[in-house]
């Protein structure tokens, strides 16, 4: 057994995950929570930030029970989550709201009114990305718009990284790759400025953001309450973490520019790193990366693997695999069995969000009485697919071919889903081996590097990441999926004329 060990927290949209790590990236320990989703109105998703502290305490108590490792073994820990989104600390020293996770769209008028008045335009050269409902900057304007007390009662705008953190620690820190994503930050310049939140009208958050670190960097240590609550040992050191999107790619050894990534959990996250900010073009998003010195440049929408789990919820929950099957792989069978040219059912997989018109609803388009349950399966994997292809043209329009992609998240988890992505995409797919939870990876990673284990992400890598061979995709499935396409893409677009009327 390894004399000293890694924790790294995942914070998901719906999933907590504490896993522990030897120093040669090898999984020790799997624990995990769920907290409930709470939506109060359409298009609305929180959680309670209190019940949401004591699941992360719950897994890390849990994993080191699990796993029979003793806390003064944790060389470091750190800590991930979903980007985007608002867990607002209170002036009195709690919760000031639920936490607002990143599926939320409540805020989506104020994307739309920067960009209308020019806002936006007058922004892009320092903000390097286009606005979201989702993000901070969106949600704290609807804040000081719509429930004034709150926004005024706020001392720290946190992402779920940073409160996490924050309650283990004591410390109050905005993580760069976190930040750089809100909305809030100029990215090109890698700093708060305090008129680009005037020019948002919410200036008075510029004394509610915390100092920023980056995600290897010391912030701070286990606290004796948070020892008490996680079983950790005080004075345990703990890194800045990052967002969870950096996280995998991390865990994927994504340390060059050549590299190139997909990542299909809740949300679909498609991206590269460079040395400058790509502006100027169709690319929604440029942030500032795990690594000091790089961007990421990302094309996202939570249009992922959460289809998958809403189709599983309401029409197989009461499946029962044959022969003891597991029941992803059941699904999967199930759907090849409709092989992709005999299925002309389109799928929109918009159930949390759209990366098209931002009223956008899922649909499934093209149905007879003559499809089957497997036909809406293979839709709903096929339209996942659909979607991230659509943020992976934009990017690639602006720098060659990978010779592969890397691909994480649930989807990388199913061998008939990796297959479709290299079909759909007509790129090699590679994926990691050896480790099922890549964003605690990551962050454990980061740990490494901030107690001095590892000089860099690169040398950790070398350490603790192995990459598999590459699915390469089949040239006669991927002609048929090149004319699938093109039919997905119009029906999109031919929805877009209407969407409006679904205003809620």
């Amino acid at each position: 057994m390894s004399d000293k060990y890694l924790l790294g927290i995942d914070n998901g949209g719906t999933l907590i995950k504490a896993a522990l790590f030897t120093l040669e990236g090898k999984e020790a320990g799997i624990a995990s929570r769920t907290t409930e989703i709470i939506t109060p109105y359409s298009g609305w998703t929180e959680r309670d930030m209190e019940l949401l502290f004591e699941q992360n305490c719950a897994c890390i108590r849990q994993v080191m029970a699990d796993a029979g490792i003793k806390p003064e073994a944790i060389a470091g820990a750190a800590v991930c989550g979903h980007g985007k989104g608002l867990y607002p600390w209170g002036r009195d020293g709690k919760p000031a709201y639920h936490g607002i996770i990143s599926t939320d769209n409540r805020a989506w008028k104020y994307p739309e009114k920067w960009k209308n008045n020019g806002t936006h335009a007058s922004l892009y050269d320092r903000l390097c990305q286009q606005f979201m409902a989702c993000q901070q900057a969106s949600l704290l304007a609807w804040f000081k718009d719509n429930e004034r007390r709150v926004y005024d009662n706020i001392q720290w705008a946190f992402s779920v990284t940073d409160y996490i953190r924050f309650r283990l620690t004591g410390e109050a820190f905005s993580e760069a790759t976190n930040i750089s994503g809100s909305g809030l930050m100029n990215v090109r310049d890698a700093r708060i400025d305090a008129d680009l939140l005037e020019a948002l009208g919410i200036g008075e958050v510029f004394d509610k953001i915390p100092p920023v670190r980056y995600s290897s960097e010391y912030c701070g240590t286990i606290t004796k309450e948070a020892a008490e609550k996680t079983g950790l040992k005080e004075g345990t050191p703990v890194a800045g973490g990052m967002f969870d999107i950096d996280s995998c790619a991390i865990a994927m050894s994504v340390t060059r520019p050549e590299d190139f990534c997909t990542i299909t959990g809740t949300w679909t996250i498609n991206e590269f790193i460079a040395k400058t900010p790509v502006t100027g073009t169709a690319i929604a998003m440029n942030s500032l990366y795990a690594i000091p010195g790089f961007f990421l440049i990302e094309e996202s929408s939570s249009t992922g693997a959460g289809n998958l789990e809403w189709l599983i919820n309401n029409c197989f929950q009461n499946e029962t695999p044959p022969g003891g099957k597991k029941l992803y792989a059941h699904l999967d069978d199930m759907a090849a069995s409709v092989p992709a040219g005999d299925c002309d059912v389109y799928f929109l997989p918009f159930l949390q969000g759209s990366n098209c018109h931002p009223l956008a609803k899922a649909s499934f388009i093209g149905l007879t009485s003559f499809h089957t349950r497997a036909h809406l399966l293979r839709s709903v994997y096929e339209g996942v697919v659909f979607s991230a292809k659509t943020h992976i043209d934009k990017l690639l329009s602006v720098r060659e071919n990978p010779q592969a992609v890397r691909m994480a998240g649930g989807a990388a988890n199913s061998r008939f889903w990796v297959q479709m992505f290299a079909d759909i995409l007509e790129l090699p797919i590679e994926t990691v081996t050896g480790v099922k939870e890549l964003g605690a990876l990551g962050c454990a990673m980061a740990a490494a590097v901030a107690a001095g284990i590892y000089r860099d992400y690169n040398e950790a890598a070398q350490a603790m990441v192995r990459i598999s061979p590459p699915v390469y995709p089949n040239p006669k499935a991927s002609s048929v999926y090149r004319s699938k396409y093109e039919k997905y893409t119009a029906v999109c677009n031919a929805l877009d004329t209407v969407w409006n009327r679904f205003e809620v």
